[in-house]
């Protein structure tokens, strides 16, 4: 058996040094740790040249002692020649794509979900409690009515009438007396800037939505199977909830669809 040790740069200059001398010298297999994001750059300028193994760091520890980059390298191919290094579930392109989608709404809703509680309490700090008579005050009339605080600095109950929609109505005269805080600039000023985030951010949401829709469109057929499964459904996405059931990352997280699993499996 023939060892050889050779040192390369991550950029994609030493990436491309790299991938010539692996098929210089006949290499068919390759593994490598998965450690943080930096392994993608190297698993994507590998990708298809050879049998690729991502290994789990906790899986391939070596014994404890003097580690180096080059020690470990050399325990990895080491084991990776016995067999011993279980590949980890590395997706094809198109579902790692939606899988970065996917986890950038997720981060985004939650995003939206701080501004909105950072509304909710600059409103209770006035002692205006809308939010003990609306359940949602971010619904549609919830909405109404902190567009027209931050236009008047006020709600008359003339506006009420005018914001009002649906059930809520019934609550008007409730409403009105939760709404009898007092509003300075200042707390004006950090309900519009949270609100002005607040719509970008949807605005930003709509569209990485319909980006996904674009990438789940070969797997139609799937999605609308997965739809049948109780209590998984698509919502409104306007209203930010990041439930919607068809998420392939969502549903591997809860434990509750192994189906693309298999989906991934048997493509070519």
């Amino acid at each position: 058996m023939q060892k050889e040790i050779q040192t390369f740069s991550t950029f994609s200059k030493g990436l491309g040094d790299l991938l010539e001398w692996l098929e210089e010298h006949g290499v068919t297999h390759v593994a490598i740790e998965s450690t943080g994001v930096y392994w993608k750059p190297v698993f994507a300028f590998l990708e298809g040249y050879f049998d690729l193994t991502l290994a789990n760091p906790q899986r391939i520890k070596n014994v404890p002692g003097r580690k180096t980059d080059v020690s470990d390298a050399e325990w990895i191919a080491k084991l990776l020649r016995h067999g011993l290094v279980e590949k980890s579930f590395v997706p094809p392109v198109d579902i790692r794509q939606l899988r970065d989608f996917t986890r950038l709404r997720k981060k985004m809703d939650w995003t939206a979900h701080v501004e909105k509680n950072r509304i909710q309490k600059v409103l209770e700090s006035t002692n205006m409690k809308l939010g003990t008579v609306i359940s949602d005050i971010f619904g549609v009339s919830g909405r109404n009515i902190l567009a027209r605080l931050l236009e008047k600095g006020y709600v008359d109950e003339a506006d009420l009438d005018e914001c009002l929609r649906g059930k809520v109505k019934k609550k008007k005269q409730a409403i009105y007396d939760s709404l009898l805080g007092t509003l300075t600039e200042h707390e004006l000023l950090l309900i519009r800037l949270s609100w002005k985030h607040i719509t970008e951010l949807e605005s930003l949401i709509d569209e990485v939505d319909q980006h996904i829709d674009r990438l789940l469109e070969p797997y139609r057929e799937e999605v609308e199977l997965l739809m049948t499964m109780p209590g998984v459904k698509k919502r409104n996405r306007r209203r930010g909830d990041c439930r919607d059931g068809c998420r392939y990352e969502r549903l591997r997280n809860a434990g509750s669809c192994r189906l693309m699993d298999r989906i991934v499996s048997r493509q070519p």
